[in-house]
């Protein structure tokens, strides 16, 4: 568990950076901020199929299409059941 509050305390850092008035320290946190949601993301979606969740359901959970979602995350590092 404190590896993931690490992770948040660190998102949230890099979305309070993403407020700074030098557009370009705003931009490196915003493109890092981006980059730590998709690891999340990524995870998230391996746990979900790891607990047998349907892609239907996945998809529901992230506002997306069943077929968006298995494309997305089909060829993922820790691939498919």
């Amino acid at each position: 568990m404190i590896a993931r509050d690490e992770e948040v305390a660190e998102l949230a850092a890099l979305v309070a950076r993403a407020a700074d008035d030098d557009p370009l320290e705003a931009l490196a946190a915003l493109a890092a901020a981006r980059r730590q949601l998709e690891t999340l993301e990524e995870l998230a979606v391996r746990r979900a199929r790891v607990r047998s969740a349907s892609w239907a359901s996945i998809a529901l959970a992230m506002g997306v299409s069943k077929q968006a979602a298995h494309q997305r995350f089909r060829l993922c590092r820790w691939g498919d059941r």
